[in-house]
């Protein structure tokens, strides 16, 4: 049995869930969606065979954008032979250009990858020309993919070089068109989405992109494709607007409602973009300059009055930090580092840089949901969303202007048994995280809180001991200990028979989801949340929350990449087999017991491949001598590779801790097992990666 006092080394690692939202800036052109010759840039029409015959360098140029310019992307280009034939990267306006080699042999696919999104395109020729690369080509080259999978195009062309030519790109593009032709109207658009000019500013085809946002999921037989239009909805809970397919099927037409919806306007992507340059900006002054502070390197606390910068004062609704509400938050900072844009009030978040903002969808009253990525001075990485208000062309912070936390997260989990690996299993879940929030005397203020899904069904959330979150409860009125919400779950090994539900404990909906009922489920679906107070003098609180995307059906999940544990970390975890569970001696002033996730030598514990989102917050779970169950977590640096977790107390009957010399440690015959890694993609996607120590039995 492996006990501890300062150390219980032991990773994870996330995934990849191909999901494309189109955002940011474009603008009009020559060409057209329906050219009546050659495609623009395909010379001499070359059908899949080879280059024209010329001995001139071919360039090959184009702009990748999701309606936000795709910057800093990597450009590889592939040719029929399956040799990258260039390798380039996009500019800060999207636009990439290649020289390609005089032996390049036609078709060609053109990737452009960023973080965890790949976007793809192709092009029949080799002799150079426009070649696009956007959420609208990459749903071309999944339905020219034999499997649907963008990614499998470069290797179908090898040995299949006709999928791709002028007339099965033409025949996809009209394909298309005709689906898309309500929005293209209202818009005016026609420039064809592979070969015609357009620019990341906002207006002409890239207003397009802006008022979309499409997915492609690969299953393994085919690809989930839905285009949803960013329109303004009629109610906080209103359907959007949108359609979904196979990608070996007929293409079905938006509805001509979409006629009529409000969309973002020409050039918003623009004004999206500068929100977050100002927001950097704010960030780029010293402390003082920026809050009320006597020094640059002295945390300080205050509310939104503090925040003196006009740099940053300008950033909200009415030049005036205090309209700004958030999940119960307002501008500041408390001694416990809580409240909205703390980092204002810190030296350390000095110098943080906010880019790639998106516009992800409306809110009933105009206000717009985006999202955006932060970098501090380490290099760590952050994705999140916000909610910002036009203000004359100038977008403001506002806020969801809500009084209670709450989040939803669509979530795909691989739970990895490291003494038992045939019972791993993918689950996919909501992530209902609902803080539990206590008065001053450190009782919860919630007796319930009742989860309304976007198919109707509803769920009930209640304070569990040693949870910082509300939990579900189970059918049968026992608490769940888990904020997930799972809706299938299978396991890795597709001939093992049973489900993972019939050894956990963990919530799971009985009868599980099918693919088919996950696919249905809608992109932007809307929860939700109705607040029941301990104190009934208080009225009910109802909030709605909209998700960006659904989550993934368990086929999709398969296909994902997931990062692993070192090989040192593996093994240290095995060595813990024997008792099934990390457990603490009782700690010492001299050896205070906290959880060290590393490998011995203070080496890495886990490993991160290219596509995956970054972990960026590491939990461990367990229980008490006495069996009451808790969670611990800490956040991480996305470039951290290790983690330390310190015992962390939800008062009650949590017993887990205990202090010396003032710290909160581990208290003996503590036990942990579960070591969990989370990480969060740019459409707000939650990826979970698990290390249990348990051996199930069923």
């Amino acid at each position: 049995m492996l006990r501890t006092h300062p150390k219980s080394r032991i990773a994870l690692s996330t995934a990849l869930l191909l999901s494309l939202a189109a955002c940011g800036g474009g603008g009009g052109g020559s060409g057209g969606f329906l050219p009546t010759g050659t495609t623009a840039g395909t010379g001499s029409g070359t059908t899949g065979g080879g280059n024209s015959g010329t001995t001139a360098a071919a360039k090959l140029n184009g702009i990748a954008a999701t309606g936000a310019a795709f910057a800093g992307a990597k450009v590889t280009v592939v040719d029929q032979r399956g040799v990258t034939v260039c390798t380039t990267e996009t500019d800060a306006k999207g636009a990439y250009e290649c020289t390609l080699p005089a032996d390049t042999k036609a078709p060609l696919v053109v990737t452009a990858a960023r973080d965890d999104l790949t976007l793809y395109s192709t092009t029949a020729s080799a002799t150079g020309g426009n070649v696009n690369v956007t959420p609208l080509t990459t749903i071309i080259v999944s339905r020219l993919s034999p499997d649907g999978n963008p990614a499998s195009l470069a290797g179908a062309i090898a040995t299949k070089p006709d999928t791709v030519t002028d007339s099965t790109v033409k025949q996809q593009v009209a394909e298309l068109v005709a689906a898309l032709k309500p929005l293209l109207t209202l818009l005016g658009d026609a420039v064809d989405p592979i070969s015609g000019a357009f620019t990341a500013d906002g207006s002409g085809h890239d207003r397009l992109l802006d008022s979309i946002s499409v997915s492609v999921r690969p299953d393994g037989a085919g690809a989930n494709i839905e285009i949803t239009v960013k329109a303004v909805p009629t109610s906080e809970d209103a359907a959007p607007l949108s359609i979904s397919f196979r990608s070996d099927a007929t293409l079905p037409a938006l509805p001509q409602s979409v006629a009529t919806a409000t969309l973002a306007p020409a050039g918003a992507s623009l004004a999206v973009a500068s929100l977050f340059d100002r927001l950097t900006q704010c960030f780029a002054l010293p402390l003082s300059k920026r809050v009320t502070a006597a020094n640059d390197s002295t945390a300080v606390t205050g509310g939104p009055d503090q925040v003196i910068a006009t740099e940053c004062r300008t950033l909200f609704v009415n030049d005036n930090p205090a309209s700004y509400l958030s999940n119960g938050s307002t501008v500041g900072r408390d001694i416990n580092n809580q409240g909205a844009f703390a980092g204002l009030f810190r030296p350390g978040a000095t110098g943080v840089k906010y880019d790639r903002g998106e516009h992800q969808f409306f809110r009933a009253n105009g206000d717009q949901v985006l999202s955006y990525r932060t970098t501090d001075g380490t290099g760590a990485v952050q994705n999140q969303t916000i909610v910002a208000r036009d203000v004359g062309g100038t977008f403001k912070l506002i806020g969801n202007q809500y009084n209670y936390s709450v989040s939803v997260a669509p979530t795909v989990q691989d739970r990895d048994f490291v003494s038992a690996p045939a019972y791993n299993y993918l689950s996919v879940s909501y992530d209902v995280s609902i803080p539990n929030r206590k008065d001053g005397q450190g009782n919860a203020i919630f007796t319930k809180a009742v989860v309304t899904a976007p198919n109707g069904a509803s769920y009930t959330y209640k304070p569990g001991a040693g949870n910082a979150n509300l939990v579900v409860d189970k059918p049968d009125g026992n608490s769940a200990s888990t904020s997930l919400l799972r809706l299938a779950a299978g396991f890795r090994d597709t001939s093992k028979s049973g489900s993972p539900a019939d050894f956990e404990s963990s919530y799971f909906l009985s009868p599980q989801l099918s693919d088919e009922q996950l696919r249905q489920l809608p992109e932007q679906g809307a929860f939700k949340v109705e607040f029941f107070h301990v104190d009934t003098n208080k009225a009910n609180v109802v909030q709605t929350h909209r998700m960006i995307t659904r989550v993934p059906t368990i086929a999709e999940a398969r296909q994902l990449k997931f990062a692993d544990l070192t090989a040192g970390m593996r093994n240290e975890i095995k060595g813990i087999a024997p008792a099934q569970a990390l457990v603490f001696d009782a700690p010492t002033a001299n050896e205070p017991s906290l959880v060290d996730f590393s490998a011995e030598g203070d080496l890495d514990a886990w490993t991160v491949p290219d596509g995956a989102p970054a972990p960026t917050a590491f939990t461990v779970y367990g229980a008490s001598s006495s069996s009451v169950q808790f969670e611990d977590k800490v956040d991480v640096a996305s470039s951290a590779r290790k983690a330390k977790v310190y015992c962390s107390s939800e008062g009650g009957t949590d017993n887990h801790c205990t202090t010396i010399n003032g710290n909160s440690v581990y208290n003996g015959g503590t036990s942990i097992n579960l070591f969990q890694l989370s990480a969060t993609s740019a459409q707000q996607v939650l990826f979970l990666k698990g290390f249990s120590t348990r051996i199930p039995a069923n």
